[in-house]
């Protein structure tokens, strides 16, 4: 009897960090609107919850680019009472803030998690809310842009003004322009459908076109790029996944593994081990140079050999 006893105490200490181990979670996803970018952050974070052997489920949401559903998604995550909430850009994060207060809400691919309200500093969130900031590195961007147009004097560029992070990138693209005596050219939309409009309105007016991480652009960027084209105008992009689709280059982050870092301060939260009030903010040190050697002869450009020497990733 004794040993029986010892057998089941022992099955049961042995039982007991597999129980936890398989312990199932939820984790709903809001996001803005589908793109490359976006996409990637968003299988960034389930690749590194799988190989870390964390049991999910996820509730995936996309708005559309809509700020209707936005919020109509925020109310639906709240009824889902989900482990963990993922919200992949800004207007997502905003949404699921204003309306979930008692369930941890991670962001990531907010530009100024501070400007849009979301933390109240980085380093000391203070509320049930942290994540990862893709703060776009600007001034190597237009350093970028300058090796490959040495005389530019005008940069144009496309942008949502209703999008907080966006109205933050471009106060920022001016102020460093301004301080290398280029002129920036603005052209504002209000959803995707209205970039093609917008570029063709800068034709003549710039020397290049700067797209920055703003949601509805890279949505509708092709449309930017079919214009580039038409008029041999070049096309710089503030992420990498937007040189696949066509822009010359960019130095931008890798989404993929903002989205890999995301799912580990997750991990932290879900495990007891962090809670989002006093995890600081995160952000990736190390920048990725992508070069699109197609897109810069159909637009006109030679790429210079430093660049192509110290690129990243050259798209075929």
């Amino acid at each position: 009897m004794k040993k029986i006893l010892l057998f089941m105490v022992i099955l049961f200490m042995v039982a007991v960090p597999v129980i936890h181990s398989a312990q199932s979670y939820t984790v709903s996803i809001t996001q803005i609107v589908e793109h490359p970018s976006l996409d990637a952050m968003r299988a960034g974070f389930q690749s590194r919850m799988k190989e870390a052997g964390i049991n999910v489920q996820y509730n995936v949401h996309i708005a559309q680019g809509n700020q209707a559903n936005n919020i109509q998604i925020a109310n639906q995550i709240k009824g889902e009472n989900p482990s963990l909430i993922l919200a992949i850009t800004t207007p997502s994060a905003q949404a699921v803030a204003q309306k979930i207060k008692d369930k941890p809400i991670l962001f990531t691919g907010v530009t100024d998690p501070v400007a849009a309200g979301l933390v109240r500093s980085l380093m000391i969130p203070g509320k049930n809310i942290t994540g990862m900031t893709d703060m776009s590195p600007i001034v190597r961007q237009v350093e970028l842009i300058k090796e490959f147009l040495p005389d530019v004097k005008t940069i144009g560029t496309i942008y949502n003004a209703g999008e907080a992070n966006s109205v933050v990138l471009i106060k920022i693209l001016k102020d460093v322009c301004k301080d290398l005596g280029i002129k920036v050219e603005e052209a504002s939309i209000a959803n995707s459908s209205g970039v093609y409009q917008a570029a063709k309105s800068l034709v003549g007016k710039c020397d290049a076109i700067y797209i920055p991480l703003d949601n509805t652009v890279v949505s509708g960027l092709e449309a930017a790029i079919k214009v580039c084209r038409q008029n041999k105008l070049p096309i710089f992009s503030a992420d990498t996944d937007s040189v696949k689709r066509g822009t010359i280059a960019a130095v931008a982050i890798d989404y993929y593994r903002m989205g890999l870092q995301t799912a580990d301060m997750a991990i932290r939260i879900l495990n007891k081990k962090a809670i989002p009030a006093s995890t600081p903010v995160e952000s990736l040190e190390n920048l990725q140079l992508y070069v699109n050697p197609a897109a810069a002869e159909t637009m006109g450009v030679t790429i210079p050999k430093q660049v192509l020497d110290r690129a990243d990733n050259i798209i075929k």
